[in-house]
């Protein structure tokens, strides 16, 4: 599958050729930047899974090389984290080592690229190989949303394809930003987990509410069984005092007819009849 694409550049062009890479091409194996990158990458994931929203059909991996071929040249660029609604199944039971848009299933509809220290090009829109992330996501692979978070200070930008080109969108009056294809709001979270204490990106429903993680979950669940529990037992108090009161009423009514009998009893004792009286 070969398409042309117009540059920025005035009078620039180029082919781009959508082809599968064979198994045995030698992909970068550049290391994670920081231990950082991966666990945001996780959890966005993890969410996503326990509500159920992450089907067999979609693809949601961190550092896997989406591919192209611009100009007879092959480009891999490998997003920190990248949604795909729906890809062609494997043939075998085996991990992708790669993957091409339009022959192994649908453009990304979503990527992300987390800041460090080391400058990533994640920002670079150099049209001349080596190309840069931002014009290679607009321009060639034309990726609906891209979104760059610097985990260290916490800020997020979310770039929306306009008419061919990215626009800078404005977060809403939660400081989040809604993403359509997953029906949910994206926005920056402080907090620890995995041992690590900072910024993250999470998702939020369309009710503004925080979709967990799986300790989370279990917290949540285990708060929820202690309430219960003790519901539970203040309804076994509440039924022990109805007891209670209901014995009460019982001696009460106990005494009661004990002393009528007395009475009638002195009375007959009297010569009256107390049924007469």
């Amino acid at each position: 599958m070969v398409a042309q694409v117009k540059s920025n550049v005035p009078h620039l062009t180029y082919t781009v050729a959508w082809e599968k890479l064979p198994d045995d091409y030698p992909l970068p194996d550049d290391p994670v930047e920081n231990t950082s990158q991966p666990l945001i990458a996780a959890a966005l994931r993890e969410s996503l899974e326990l509500q159920g929203l992450l089907t067999s059909d979609c693809l949601v991996p961190s550092n896997l090389g989406i591919c192209a071929k611009v100009n007879n040249q092959t480009i891999v660029k490998a997003p920190d984290w990248f949604y795909v609604a729906r890809v062609i199944p494997l043939e075998s039971p085996r991990s992708r080592r790669s993957y091409t848009p339009r022959v192994e299933g649908d453009t990304p509809a979503i990527v992300m690229e987390f800041l460090s220290e080391t400058d990533g090009g994640e920002y670079s829109a150099r049209p001349f190989p080596p190309y840069g992330k931002l014009w290679f996501y607009e321009r060639i692979l034309e990726i609906p949303v891209y979104v760059i978070f610097e985990p260290d200070a916490g800020e997020v930008e979310v770039r929306q394809l306009v008419k061919g080109t990215y626009q800078v969108q404005t977060a809403d009056t939660e400081g989040r930003y809604w993403m359509e294809v997953l029906g949910l709001f994206l926005g920056v979270w402080y907090g620890t987990k995995a041992d690590r204490t900072g910024y993250w990106l999470r998702w939020w429903d369309r009710e503004g509410n925080l979709l967990p993680w799986g300790m989370e979950r279990i917290e949540q669940e285990q708060q929820r069984a202690e309430q219960e529990r003790q519901r539970a037992e203040q309804e076994q108090q509440r039924a022990q005092q109805e007891q209670q009161r209901a014995e009460q009423e019982h001696q009460r009514a106990e005494q009661e007819r004990q002393r009528a009998e007395r009475l009638a009893d002195y009375l007959r004792s009297q010569g009256l009849d107390p049924e007469n009286l």
